[in-house]
């Protein structure tokens, strides 16, 4: 049951061998390889965008009963109190180890006093540019490295959903566990895609940007970060 902690459910799969990060001077922390599974418990209550933004708060449950990308994001910035911020982010074919996607964020550049009118939606959303060959691997790696401010981490959880127009292709479901204070992290998720039709990868191809993807970030089963990915699959044709 989706309520039930990630110890405890069936449904999740982790596993596979360490990957531990490296930095100074911050404290370091090693974080599992981490294997996703489908999210879409049954029995999961059907929930709507209007349901949630009407709401007092955000849960995991809620958004497993998501039946559609959402046109806003369902939390604000100033919701990340934790001060997690994601610094480097690639994408590995886990067969032929190839690196699909990499990006470093750069560090900050702003000077001293200067100030400067900022989306507060910035960094929040991803373009991916990828060929029609990706819609046919099994098996991806996507590690991630973020710090953290000062306060500890417990039971940091991210759900990921993806969407082809309003049809649900995949949900995901990963634990990050505990993070440290002022630490760097660096986590390996390990996505296993379910095969799709060539029927399916043909509309995925002739229609891009129209595959998208909710991140919803949870710590202590409250949302603090929601990010949102569109994809294309037409590259290099």
């Amino acid at each position: 049951a989706a309520k039930k902690p990630a110890g405890d459910n069936p449904g999740r799969d982790t596993g596979g061998t360490d990957r531990s990060s490296s930095s100074s001077p911050q404290d370091t922390a090693a974080m599992k390889v981490k294997k996703g599974c489908n999210a879409t418990d049954a029995g999961v209550p059907v929930t709507t965008e209007e349901d949630l933004l009407g709401g007092s708060g955000v849960t995991p449950e809620d958004v497993l009963g998501l039946q559609k990308i959402t046109e806003n994001y369902l939390c604000s910035p100033d919701e990340n109190i934790f001060n997690i911020d994601f610094t480097r982010f690639r994408i590995r074919d886990m067969e032929t180890a190839t690196v699909l996607f990499e990006i470093t964020k750069p560090p900050a550049a702003d000077k001293a006093g200067e100030k400067r009118d900022v989306d507060p939606n910035a960094g929040r959303f991803v373009r991916y540019q990828f060929t029609p060959a990706f819609l046919r691997l099994r098996q991806v790696g996507a590690t991630v490295e973020f710090t953290v401010g000062d306060k500890p981490i417990e039971n940091f959880r991210m759900i990921e959903r993806h969407y082809f127009r309003e049809k649900l292709l995949k949900s995901f479901d990963f634990e990050f566990g505990f993070c440290m204070p002022s630490s760097k992290n660096t986590c390996e998720h390990i996505y296993e895609f379910p095969p799709l039709s060539e029927d399916i990868i043909r509309e995925m191809v002739l229609h891009p940007y129209e595959t998208q993807s909710d991140s919803f970030y949870f710590v202590d089963n409250k949302l603090v970060m929601h990010n949102k990915a569109d994809y294309s699959y037409n590259g290099g044709t």
